[in-house]
């Protein structure tokens, strides 16, 4: 969290797509505010085959609307 400086860790359920929203249930939701600007990071669990071909994505969404150009 840029804004507070809380940092944490928590799991994924998908929302509704294009909605440009991030929610956070439970403790998690405690160390966030709406507004706040949040630095998101991944892990995924793959191969060691998989691991060598995987391209990461860095994502930049629109800071009007939250909505991926």
């Amino acid at each position: 969290n840029n804004n507070n400086g809380e940092r944490l860790d928590t799991y994924v359920i998908p929302g509704s797509r294009n909605s440009g929203e991030i929610t956070l249930n439970g403790a998690a939701a405690h160390k966030v505010s709406i507004g706040d600007v949040l630095i998101l990071i991944t892990y995924a669990f793959m191969e060691l085959e998989e691991a060598k071909v995987f391209n990461p994505s860095l994502v930049f969404p629109n800071e009007s609307n939250n909505l991926l150009n």
